[in-house]
Order: C-alpha cells, then structure tokens, then sequence
C-alpha cells in the first residue's frame, strides 16, 4: 500500500512581515493560487503600523494563522512560526519572495520518486527585483547531493528553496542577527539521513532582503557559523583560495 504521506506531504508555509505592505500582496498570491493545495500557511507579523495588515485582512479566508504582536527580531518571529506549525516540510517565505510558480509545490511532490519522504528538499532560487522582472539565477548553485558539509562552501542552497521535515527543525538561534538561517540549515542538515534535489526552480527571491541591506555583518556571522562546525583553520585557508580565485579569475 502507498504511503499517503509521500504522495500528499503537507507543507507549512511561514511568512514573516513588518510593515511590508508594499511587496506582501505578491508573496500571499504565490501561496493561495498554488494547484497543490495541502498548505498550511501562517503569518507572522511584528505588529507593522503600515497597511501589511489591512493587506493580510483581505486574505484572511485563505490564511490558517495569522498573530501580529511585537517580536526580537526576523528569527524569533521565525521560531515562532515554527511552533505554530503542524506540516511534514516547513518553508519559510518571506515578505516580498514567492513560489516560482502557481505549480511549484505539486512539481516538487512530483519529483519525489523514493517511498519515504526525504528529509530535506531542496531546490534552485531565481533573483527578482521590485517589479518581478528576472534578473539572473542565484551565484551558489545547489550541488546534486547536499550534506552538511556541504556549506563550507557557502549557502549553496537559498534558505526559502530549503524545504525541512518538521520534526527535524531545530529553533533558530538567536545569538545570530543576520545569518542563523545559514546555521539553521546545517544543524537540520546534521540530522537529516536523505536530501533530495527537486532540480526545480523553487523560489523567485526579492534582491533586497535584510542579509543583503547588511551584507558584512551577514558575512562576518557566516564566517564565525563556519569555524564552529568545520574548524577555523580550514575556514581561513578555504577562504584565503575564494579570494586568489576571485583575485586570479580572468
């Protein structure tokens, strides 16, 4: 007997919003006209004093949870999001980034060909700007088998692409501002044993995201992220030969 699970996984889609009115529309419309529909779809708003709440009232009907309460910060709001959820996969999509297409979830399920669920599920990122024109396809490409050692080479897969079983999730930590995602994704990674490349596009991702607006302190926290879990050493020499590449390319 089929595994209905495999064939009907139900994903947890979490949004995070303050004061986004001017991009939330496009990112709830990703999500409500999507031709898979065992979604579960939370937002999460830190009290925005915009109109990001008089936008999310016009969805309401097509939204399982909605809380807007002042939070610490895009991770905590993040954890929160987390506990609400009740899916096998949880994605975190953020005001202003959107599904790739109406069809995305159900291609992603399509793909899945094994007779258990992966654990994690993963895909590749388009970067879009304000008016959701294409501007070019992410620079970290995913790899075709991910571990976590996968990302001593950077964040080679997008945290939006980067579907999580549930179960599996870890909450973020919040020493980090800008980059707990980037550890969030290695710790699930740890204790995932199967990691599955959809070889979709998955996400259409805003170019001006909180990681790029503080673009070195994001990378000054990645840096750290990579000396706990792959040794300084090995960190500093891998970084010095991405920056003789850089330097040396022609």
């Amino acid at each position: 007997m089929r595994n209905p699970h495999r064939l009907h996984p139900k994903f947890s889609i979490i949004t995070i919003t303050y004061n986004a009115g001017n991009v939330l529309e496009d990112t709830i419309q990703s999500v409500i006209t999507q031709t898979y529909k065992n979604i579960e779809y939370i937002i999460v708003d830190g009290k925005s004093n915009d109109n990001t709440l008089s936008i999310i009232e016009q969805y309401k009907n097509h939204i399982t949870t909605i809380i807007s309460e002042p939070d610490n910060g895009l991770y905590d709001a993040m954890n929160k999001g987390l506990r609400l959820a009740t899916g096998d996969y949880l994605c975190f999509l953020n005001a202003g980034d959107e599904l790739h297409e109406d069809d995305t979830l159900q291609q992603m399920v399509h793909s899945l060909t094994e007779a258990e669920l992966p654990d994690v599920i993963y895909g590749e990122t388009a970067i879009v700007d304000a008016e959701e024109h294409f501007l070019h396809m992410r620079r970290l490409s995913p790899p075709e088998n991910l571990s976590w050692k996968s990302f001593r080479n950077g964040m080679l897969v997008c945290h939006q692409a980067f579907f999580a079983k549930r179960e599996l999730a870890p909450e973020y930590d919040l020493r980090y501002r800008f980059s707990a995602d980037f550890d969030w994704c290695i710790r699930v990674m740890k204790r995932s044993k199967t990691l599955h490349h959809s070889h979709l596009i998955l996400i259409d991702y805003l170019n001006e995201g909180l990681t790029t607006r503080n673009h070195w302190a994001s990378l000054f926290e990645r840096f750290s992220i990579m000396c706990k879990y792959y040794g300084c050493l090995p960190t500093i020499i891998r970084h010095i030969g991405f920056l003789f590449r850089s330097i040396t390319k022609p």
